[in-house]
């Protein structure tokens, strides 16, 4: 197997000293700042809409068939190789990277605002929907490009590794205030203020662009590299070339691969569109949802990512894999104890902190793996073809858990129903932990031939 092109496991352990070292670059803190701009359209258009749909009078099954506006963050491999290949229209000159990175964080702020003021009442509703999906689209595009900044910007595994919990420490600080600090403020201004607001701090974003440098561009391998778009030679490069090198790099391994990432998160993907309406349903108010994820919740976050970043440096990527595997459905069962118990204030903390922990330690673990299967010249291209396959089965998928839970109210009762549907998205993660540890071995049989 071919490996020279991927970013390499970590050859030995980093002491703390030398990570904090690293966290003082000023790429680290550019990569903070992206990662919130990229968290932070995420939830906007999917679990927080959810919450507003749900105070509104939404039912469960709308509010699943809309967070299908999701999808097209799996879609974006369709044009990924385009972001990979070509200038941004009028902003090129900043580079290939900064062009798109700042054309995608303008129109992301123009559906935020545009969702703020058309609000879900009556009509609206579609029109509501048309909005998040022009900034999930606009979003799914400036992740494309920040993955790539992110990889090809990083000088080695061990960097790879740091810059992936940088990334996930802004994003998920951005999932906190979407999906905490706006319950707050919305209890205060209301929901279409706050995406106003919201729109307004995806200026995070741009100050990031601006702040950071554009990464060397690595021409693709073979004789097409230099080929225009407009030859054939060069198209089929560009959309047919990252998978090829994909393949030749790992070879039967692939397909194991992309089973993995295509179910190592599908549990969380699944129950999404219905952890906000389970609140509204258990008699948990705004401020206090807000006020536990923003206080615990952030900090359970951050011990998450903080954990997985640096078993990632420590234990190399697989193997974090595997442990993010076995944390994973610890999430969905917190949830499935919590609508057992009630609106138990304690419970839910305990819940938050488990979940936080959780999520943010497995998602470490699967942006550092994937960074780490990329090619240099195909880096966005090959990203979005790993983030596709791991996000697709799942956003497909989470567009009927209101069915399912409706499915099961009249048998269980509306809690029970909730219960029964967070403990068997838990159970997903048993055949996800024996893929993982099956790759593993796969991986080093490889390695070792």
């Amino acid at each position: 197997m071919t490996v020279d092109t991927a970013t390499p496991e970590p050859k030995k352990p980093i002491g703390w000293r030398e990570v904090l070292r690293s966290l003082r670059q000023r790429k680290v803190l550019v990569m903070l700042l992206l990662g919130f701009s990229s968290g932070l359209p995420f939830l906007l258009t999917g679990n927080t809409l959810g919450f507003w749909l749900r105070e509104g009078g939404a039912d469960l099954a709308t509010i699943g068939f809309l967070s299908w506006v999701g999808i097209v963050y799996s879609l974006k491999i369709f044009w990924a190789p385009l972001v990979d290949r070509l200038d941004a229209p009028v902003l090129g000159r900043l580079g290939r990277r900064r062009g798109w990175m700042l054309l995608s964080q303008l129109l992301i702020g123009g559906g935020l605002f545009g969702m703020a003021a058309v609000g879900p009442e009556g009509a609206n509703l579609w029109k509501l929907g048309a909005f998040a999906l022009l900034a999930a689209f606009a979003s799914a595009t400036q992740d494309i490009v920040i993955d790539a900044w992110r990889i090809e910007s990083a000088k080695d595994g061990a960097e790879q590794g740091l810059l992936s919990a940088a990334y996930q420490t802004g994003y998920r600080a951005a999932m906190l205030a979407t999906d905490s600090l706006i319950l707050l403020l919305a209890a205060g201004i209301g929901w279409q203020a706050s995406y106003g607001v919201a729109g307004a701090v995806m200026a995070v974003g741009l100050v990031a662009t601006l702040l950071g440098s554009e990464p060397a561009r690595h021409a693709p391998a073979g004789e097409t590299a230099a080929t225009p778009l407009w030859r054939i030679e060069g198209l089929v490069d560009a959309f047919i070339g990252p998978f090829l090198a994909f393949l030749r790099t790992y070879g039967t391994l692939s397909i194991l691969i992309l089973l993995v990432v295509a179910t190592f998160r599908l549990g969380d993907f699944m129950i999404g569109p219905m952890i906000n309406p389970f609140y509204v349903d258990l008699g948990l108010t705004k401020e206090v949802v807000g006020t536990v994820r923003a206080s615990v919740g952030l900090w359970a976050s951050i011990a998450g990512i903080a954990l997985g970043g640096l078993a990632s440096v420590k234990l190399g990527f697989r193997r974090t894999l595997i442990l993010g595997a076995i944390l994973g459905p610890f999430s969905n069962l917190a949830f499935s104890v919590m609508a057992l118990s009630g609106p138990d204030i304690g419970v839910f903390t305990a819940a938050i902190i488990v979940d936080n922990i959780s999520t943010g330690f497995a998602g470490v673990a699967l942006t550092a793996y994937m960074s780490s299967l990329t090619s240099l010249g195909y880096t966005a291209t090959q990203y979005a073809l790993l983030s596709s396959f791991y996000a697709l089965l799942g956003k497909i998928l989470k567009g009927f858990s209101g069915q399912m839970v409706q499915a099961m109210e009249p048998v269980a009762g509306q809690m029970g129903a909730y219960a029964l549907f967070f403990a068997g998205t838990a159970a997903i993660g048993i055949p996800v932990l024996a893929l993982c540890l099956f790759l593993d071995r796969a991986a080093r049989r490889q390695q070792a031939a």
